[in-house]
């Protein structure tokens, strides 16, 4: 089970998430209500216990997940992709509308960022490997997200990602070299 108190945006995220681990404990932010006192109980949460911060996968729960990351910078991250957090009938994006199976994967492949960059990527390094500038990129992108756990992202976020998480460009070939 986890120590760790869960960071989520709502009731229906903490429900689902009680349907897959009904011994979890989340905290919610009430969407992008997220205040000084929502933060100041991560804060204190994550010197006690730590924290997982698991959002939807959309443009809302990046932002709670940036808002979260600046008060608290070393809290763990858990990623859903988009495809697998999209409600059966195609009206909204969630951790709620997510199967049991992409649940316990985004949870049990947690990112953590690092303090100091380990490794500089550049961005002809990445245009080079297809994975900005090219008519692919995003297939590409999304597979090596996919591979690293770190969450979709675009060409933009992409360099910054990567850097934040300590992943080195050994590791970027490696992935892309395997899924060919």
């Amino acid at each position: 089970m986890f120590k760790e108190v869960i960071v989520v945006e709502g009731r229906d995220d903490t429900r689902r998430l009680k349907e897959v681990y009904p011994e979890i404990e989340t905290l919610e932010t009430n969407g992008s209500a997220i205040n000084e006192k929502i933060l100041e109980q991560i804060t204190t949460l994550q010197m006690s216990r730590g924290i997982i911060v698991f959002t939807d996968p959309d443009f809302p729960g990046n932002k709670i997940r940036q808002t979260v990351m600046q008060a608290v910078p070393n809290c763990k991250h858990a990623y859903l992709q988009k495809v697998d957090a999209i409600a059966k009938n195609g009206s909204g994006v969630g951790v709620e509308h997510a199967s049991d199976e992409a649940i316990k994967a985004a949870l049990g492949n947690l990112v953590t960022p690092k303090e100091a960059v380990i490794e500089e990527i550049e961005t002809q390094f990445l245009f080079d490997f297809g994975l900005i500038g090219h008519p692919n990129s995003a297939k590409i992108r999304q597979k090596l997200s996919e591979a690293l756990g770190i969450g979709y992202v675009n060409g933009k976020q992409l360099q910054k990602r990567l850097m934040m998480f300590g992943i080195t460009k050994q590791q970027v070939v490696d992935v892309l070299t395997d899924s060919n």
